[in-house]
């Protein structure tokens, strides 16, 4: 039994979509693919229609995976969380105590981390230290880089 994955509304719709893409325009290319493959002759010398055969098993994997995702997946209430402490879909401001320097993050479900944008994952090392924190606290925090400590400035929502 899969375990449950929790999303934004915004997340889970991007993956809904991504499985309607590959869905709708992905598995018809490539059933074309095998049908050009297979026109092509004998079918135990064709590397074609190996490969195409190959590139239908991963999107159909690939697929049941995404369709197993949104089956499991369970939409995040935001206006039910507690605002004092550092949760999922937390904004938090912190300080590296170290050098003085401030970062925003937003704690976002593994699926819809975007270091870019600010969004890290609720699994990784930095928001494991900082979940149930609330603002004024310090923390110490191992990231590949050693110990780094650092201070809760803001959470929000």
């Amino acid at each position: 039994m899969s375990e449950t994955k929790y999303f934004t509304q915004e997340g889970l719709q991007n993956i809904k979509e991504e499985l309607e893409d590959l869905m709708v325009k992905e598995r018809p290319k490539i059933s074309q693919m095998i049908a050009e493959a297979r026109d092509k002759g004998d079918l135990s010398e064709n590397a074609e229609y190996d490969a195409a055969k190959e590139a239908q098993g991963m999107l159909e994997l690939k697929i049941s995976k995404l369709q197993q995702l949104i089956m499991n997946a369970r939409i995040i209430d935001e206006s039910k969380m507690d605002v004092s402490k550092v949760l999922l879909m937390s904004k938090v401001k912190i300080k590296n105590l170290k050098n003085g320097a401030e970062m925003d993050y937003m704690l976002v479900p593994e699926k819809e981390a975007n270091f870019k944008n600010g969004k890290i994952s609720v699994n990784s090392p930095i928001a494991k230290g900082l979940l149930g924190k609330s603002v004024g606290e310090q923390v110490e925090i191992s990231v590949p880089a050693g110990l780094m400590t650092f201070e809760v400035i803001e959470v929000s929502r």
